[in-house]
């Protein structure tokens, strides 16, 4: 089965990108310009914070190739909040029309808390969330390890949701490394190994990380498995500290090139 990788980050606007990836000078309204020249995807993190209005992502698809790729976070209200969450939803896909419009969203994405659990309710609102994209692709990120079970990927493999793979310090509760996937779409996010910063902010950014060669290899065996079960698949830095980000995931790809054919994607 053929299978398509595409590689970005996770978010691509901020402020300390500039001299790291971004020229200096570079206006905030010209960085998804300078972006799409070096990736052909990006994920949408803002939206977690808030909904943005259509106007911003009308923009958006004009600034980017005919081939470029959205994946948009769902907003908190969704994932955190939960109360009024399937609102939210309704809220992001009128927030993102003109990008369904241009056949740039690609899917949504979906990273619950740890706090999320594994349970009756848990499971009736993911299928409600489902229920709410309609025919846009959704991916499922846990947080909390209750999670990674058989049971879990036959469940959301029969309701259609992708799983989120992820890459994250090496803690007592959290996801291992992974190669699950239960749609014909892959999906890694990668979130960097600072496990002092992880469960307090006082020593420091959570993402703050800058991946070394050998560790992001331990990964390439992980990707061609999962490229065996999908026709597409997705790995996005979530380091986004300093550029890390961008640096990891042009390493990747520089590897994935000389470990597998990616050329042609």
């Amino acid at each position: 089965m053929k299978n398509i990788l595409k590689i970005g980050t996770s978010g691509y606007s901020f402020n300390d990108w500039i001299g790291n990836f971004y020229p200096e000078g570079i206006q905030k309204g010209k960085m998804l310009d300078y972006y799409s020249q070096f990736f052909d995807t990006v994920e949408i993190n803002s939206t977690y914070y808030r909904i943005l209005n259509r106007s911003v992502f009308y923009h958006l698809s004009n600034k980017t190739p005919d081939d470029f790729e959205f994946i948009v976070k769902l907003n908190q209200q969704t994932t955190h909040k939960i109360e009024n969450g399937i609102k939210a939803v309704e809220d992001i896909k009128e927030s993102v029309a003109p990008i369904i419009e241009s056949g740039k969203l690609k899917g949504f994405l979906a990273q619950f808390p740890w706090s999320f659990k594994n349970n009756a309710n848990a499971k009736k609102y993911l299928i409600s969330i489902k229920e709410k994209c309609d025919d846009i692709p959704i991916f499922v990120e846990f947080r909390n390890i209750e999670w990674v079970n058989k049971e879990t990927y036959k469940f959301i493999k029969e309701n259609e949701i992708g799983y989120c793979c992820v890459d994250e310090p090496n803690l007592k509760g959290l996801i291992p490394p992974q190669s699950i996937s239960t749609t014909d779409i892959g999906y890694v996010r990668f979130h960097g190994r600072n496990y002092k910063a992880w469960w307090n902010s006082s020593k420091g950014d959570r993402y703050d990380y800058l991946y070394k060669e050998e560790e992001l290899s331990e990964w390439i065996e992980k990707i061609r498995e999962m490229r065996k079960n999908t026709k597409k698949t997705y790995l996005f830095f979530n380091n986004c500290h300093q550029g890390h980000a961008v640096k990891n995931a042009k390493m990747l790809i520089e590897m994935l090139k000389n470990q597998m054919e990616i050329s042609d994607n």
